[in-house]
């Protein structure tokens, strides 16, 4: 079911999640642990993501829900229902016993739609009935609104797996408050009768222990990976993940491009700096491009190398290609322009097909600059959407796409 060897080809099964209540739960006093920069109109939010699934379907791609999956999942599967619950009350941060034991005890009671439902918007204080406080800690804890936080960041189903060939990883998260989502990616895959019978590869999991997310990992084509050392990607974790899919998968891959880019809130992802727009054609922001040091991670003799590259981002990509590669400046020339379309996810585009992106109408000049190109711009509304530092890369994960010709991109 997971076959995605390119960034380009065409999007045929993509994984999203619409904005719900989670959005509602967000106060200014969370947003920083909780990874948003402001709150969104949750309508206007819902209807945006609504307009970005409109465009996905009308390019003739099958577009799944997570909260949909998980939660068929867990009905044809009722014998996984304590462990998932347990998994998502340890990893939700309780520390008090008995609280534990009452959120599982709430939890367990719903259906497995409304439990998803509720895990993802967050379980409030006021969900279940009062008990008498027996120890400090439960007084503690009952003063702060949530049992669980939020989870307004499954909105990008981008980060907790990637699919890679025809495989993927189940990604350790950065923070703790985006743990949890690889909880629903792990049952999803494991359990929904679209993935059971597969076996799907896993080419890094949790287990590993070092952090790594989907928003930095690009599959430039069947040979070679792009990865981002970002501040959510550690380089153990890709050296580790290079070690598995080199030597353990038997898929295509042997070669990694790992990429050094600066650990800041604005460019919290390769995805946010750099992503592949057609055969050859990188969008990407201008400001890094002349500070990126690049690693070349590949098997020989049935051992990892890892070699410093000499050449440019764009010589590197080049001759991975095999062949001249452009890249557009995501808000052009302009200081102004590039920083602030860059902050709004100019540079966070999605192929649905070589030559053919969706991304945020704000983004005028980087869209103007590559409609001059030749690319194909499938503009969506973005007012809220944007509020939480993620593009239409960042809100889908590609289950599969067509192969293309001779594996060149």
């Amino acid at each position: 079911m997971i076959s995605v060897y390119s960034e380009i080809g065409h999007l045929e099964k993509v994984l999203v999640h619409s904005p719900g209540q989670e959005l509602e739960n967000l106060t200014p006093s969370s947003l920083h642990r909780l990874l948003f920069d402001d709150i969104p109109y949750l309508k206007v939010a819902v209807e945006e993501h609504k307009a970005f699934v409109e465009a996905l379907e009308n390019e003739n791609v099958d577009v799944y829900y997570m909260k949909d999956l998980v939660s068929e999942a867990l009905e044809a599967n009722p014998e996984v229902l304590p462990s998932f619950i347990k998994r998502f009350v340890d990893e939700a941060g309780v520390k008090s016993t008995r609280q534990k034991e009452h959120l599982y005890n709430f939890l367990e009671r719903m259906s497995p739609e409304s439990m998803v439902d509720k895990m993802v918007e967050g379980v409030r204080t006021r969900d279940i009935p009062s008990f008498e406080e027996r120890s400090i800690m439960d007084m503690l804890e009952l003063d702060y609104p949530f049992y669980t936080d939020p989870m307004p960041n499954t909105l990008f189903q981008r980060d907790a797996f990637a699919s890679i060939g025809c495989g993927v990883t189940l990604n350790k998260m950065h923070t703790p408050t985006r743990q949890r989502e690889t909880i629903f990616s792990e049952y999803l895959l494991r359990y929904h009768p679209m993935f059971k019978q597969t076996k799907i590869p896993h080419y890094y999991t949790p287990n590993e222990g070092e952090s790594i997310e989907g928003g930095d990992v690009l599959v430039l084509n069947d040979k070679t990976l792009a990865i981002g050392i970002s501040e959510r990607t550690s380089p153990y974790a890709i050296e580790k993940l290079a070690n598995n899919l080199f030597f353990e998968s038997g898929d295509s891959f042997d070669s990694i491009l790992a990429i050094n880019i600066p650990k800041t809130r604005a460019f919290m992802h390769l995805d946010t700096v750099l992503t592949q727009v057609d055969y050859g054609m990188f969008t990407a922001h201008p400001k890094i491009m002349d500070d990126l040091v690049v690693f070349n991670l590949y098997k020989k003799h049935r051992h990892l190398k890892v070699e410093k590259e000499k050449a440019s981002l764009k010589e590197a990509l080049e001759r991975h290609l095999k062949r001249p590669v452009e890249i557009i400046h995501c808000g052009g020339d302009d200081v102004i322009a590039s920083e602030r379309e860059q902050w709004s996810d100019g540079a966070n585009t999605l192929a649905v097909s070589p030559g053919k992106i969706i991304s945020y109408s704000r983004n005028h000049v980087t869209n103007r600059l590559l409609r001059q190109r030749g690319i194909k711009v499938i503009e969506i509304p973005s007012s809220e959407l944007s509020r939480g530092r993620g593009g239409p890369r960042c809100m889908s994960m590609p289950l599969s796409r067509k192969s293309l010709k001779g594996g060149q991109t």
